[in-house]
């Protein structure tokens, strides 16, 4: 087994919102608020419509509203953007650079999360690494990611056993789905579209959770 000290000051646990393509910085810092008056506890800054410097004003902004909820900031693939607004950490897909880089720039105290789609010894090389958590998924259909990889619920127990750092679940996800991927083992579950194209995205992260306090 592997064992991994988090020496971070915010951590990865509960509704973890993955935000949406969102231009309009106005509007999405509106829908950010409601997400994390829900309850959000993470918050990954995400955006693959908007040029370099929408990224940076959008993250700059993100980072004040997540400190005013005492709130973790992730910045999806761009460890240095995540350096210059000051997250709290980065978040590494499968092509976007080694852990060592990213700790390199971002020091010892930040977080690196990785995702590891349905491959249990990707997650295990990723924590021996330096990884903070490890994501999974998708577990179901997901229609931003509508070809991705599917990962199985048993992989979460099988995690849940050999690795000691939060496990994040993605893909598909919703407040009728996601009890089960709690009670498996996961620690957070990172959601996109049922959480901003709710009605009422505060009682819709509320749900979320909600969960949480129930497994």
């Amino acid at each position: 087994m592997m064992k991994q000290k988090m020496e971070v000051k915010r951590g990865i646990k509960g509704l973890y919102a993955i935000t949406p393509d969102e231009l309009n910085t106005a509007e999405l810092l509106r829908k950010v608020r409601r997400a994390l008056q829900g309850g959000a506890h993470v918050l990954q800054y995400r955006n693959k419509a908007a040029v370099a410097p929408l990224k940076l004003q959008q993250a700059q902004a993100l980072r004040e509203l997540t400190r005013e909820f005492n709130a973790t900031l992730i910045v999806n693939d761009d460890a240095l953007l995540a350096a210059n607004v000051g997250a709290d950490g980065v978040h590494l897909g499968g092509e976007d650079g080694s852990v060592a880089a990213a700790r390199a720039l971002l020091g010892e105290q930040k977080i690196i999360g990785v995702s590891c789609y349905n491959r249990a010894p990707l997650a295990m090389e990723a924590v021996r690494q330096g990884a903070n958590y490890v994501a999974f998924g998708a577990f179901f259909s997901s229609s931003v990611k509508p070809d991705a990889v599917q990962a199985d619920v048993a992989l979460l127990q099988t995690a849940r056993r050999e690795l000691h750092v939060p496990i994040v679940a993605i893909g598909g996800i919703t407040q009728l789905n996601g009890a089960d991927l709690i009670e498996a083992g996961a620690d957070a579950l990172a959601v996109i579209s049922a959480l901003w194209n709710a009605s009422d995205i505060k009682a819709s992260a509320q749900e979320f959770s909600t969960l949480f306090s129930r497994t």
